[in-house]
């Protein structure tokens, strides 16, 4: 169903804002490469009208903390099924990059400037060369579609094609104009794609309903706490809480600690939490987490915006062990992203690995 945007004055008579017009979707293009925010407070700009191999013009160009890149096509003047072809031909170009002419891309783009120092400045993490770009994502950018596009657009995300429409639509408020946007599909759906999937010319297979999920950095997660506790949890940015989302009661999860190992198994019991609504047990009753774990002060400054809060699952632990003895050989299954969903071979090889190193993996919660 297409949808509709609408916003109301707030009073004892509500009113409808009316609907008003950028002056041109150039200058949307504009407003998005000085604060990129308006699309995504979790990717860096990289690429600006890059010209590909085929002949046309990307508009913009953005990688996410796990190196991911993500393809940003404004709909202009082409008809909502033009834009979806000509963004799959884009992505073709994309999916072709290598390490070196995506750091070329973006020194065109930035004036000179590297890109392995502007991805530690803006997500605090080295850039691996091996995940760069290893897969990508398609974000068209435009003002309404008409309802077979969308119908295109879900049946591509269905077959694990990482494809989403933002929805832009400016009001008149005053002598002010505001811009609201909404998402086609929520993200976290397209982010899962994303992360299962890879360019690399690798075997996929299906998923095998084991969950892989990354519990970091120790400067703002405690894995005693998470242990004691029995949770996990992700903050700092949607991009990093949002997967949590993808848990529910019953599923299974095998937690890595970034650049140390795998540490855990275990069986989530509730969904996701806000740190503001999540209770941990300790041995004077229940008590709220802002209170109790390490990082609390850290969580307090951050707990009211939506966007960066610290979120939480609660798990039943069925085998751990302490950060110190962490399994970590070559070979086994890593990523950035808090939770997904992998669908390569060297997921499955991992899950077996670990499998016999947690032998307790197999214990219903309580036992």
């Amino acid at each position: 169903m297409p949808i509709h945007h609408a916003i109301w004055r707030i009073g004892d008579q509500p009113a409808p804002l009316f609907p008003g017009r950028l002056a041109s979707e150039q200058q949307l293009e504009d407003m998005i490469v000085r604060d990129p925010r308006i699309l995504s407070s979790e990717w860096m700009l990289i690429g600006r009208q890059e010209v590909t191999s085929h002949g046309g013009r990307i508009d913009l160009l953005a990688i996410a903390p796990d190196a991911s890149l993500v393809l940003i096509e404004l709909k202009r003047d082409r008809t909502p099924r033009e834009i979806i072809a000509q963004a799959l031909d884009y992505a073709s170009w994309v999916e072709q990059l290598t390490p070196d002419r995506v750091a070329q891309i973006f020194q065109r783009f930035s004036g000179g400037k590297s890109l392995d120092a502007a991805f530690q400045q803006r997500f605090g993490l080295e850039l691996d060369e091996e995940t760069l770009n290893q897969s990508h994502q398609i974000i068209i950018v435009a003002a309404e579609l008409d309802p077979s596009t969308e119908r295109i657009i879900g049946y591509l995300n269905a077959r694990d094609i990482a494809i989403n429409v933002v929805f832009f639509q400016v009001f008149e408020h005053g002598i002010d104009k505001l811009l609201s946007r909404a998402w086609l599909i929520d993200p976290v759906e397209t982010q899962a794609n994303v992360a299962s999937t890879s360019t690399a010319k690798v075997e996929k297979e299906p998923w095998n309903g084991e969950f892989y999920v990354s519990f970091g950095d120790e400067s703002s997660r405690s894995w005693d706490d998470a242990r004691r506790f029995g949770f996990i949890s992700g903050g700092g940015g949607s991009w990093y809480s949002q997967t949590l989302k993808l848990l529910s009661p019953g599923d299974r999860v095998w937690v890595k600690i970034p650049k140390k190992g795998y540490v855990g198994v275990g069986t989530v019991l509730e969904s996701v939490q806000s740190v503001n609504d999540f209770k941990v047990q300790t041995e004077s009753g229940e008590q709220p987490a802002l209170i109790v774990l390490k990082h609390a002060d850290l969580y307090l400054l951050t707990a009211n915006d939506p966007e960066r809060a610290e979120h939480f699952v609660r798990v039943q632990w069925l085998d751990t062990v302490s950060e110190d003895k962490a399994i970590n050989e070559v070979g086994l299954f890593g990523n950035q992203n808090t939770v997904c969903k992998p669908t390569t071979p060297k997921w499955r090889h991992t899950v077996d690995r670990l499998k016999g190193v947690f032998p307790r993996w197999a214990e219903h919660p309580g036992v």
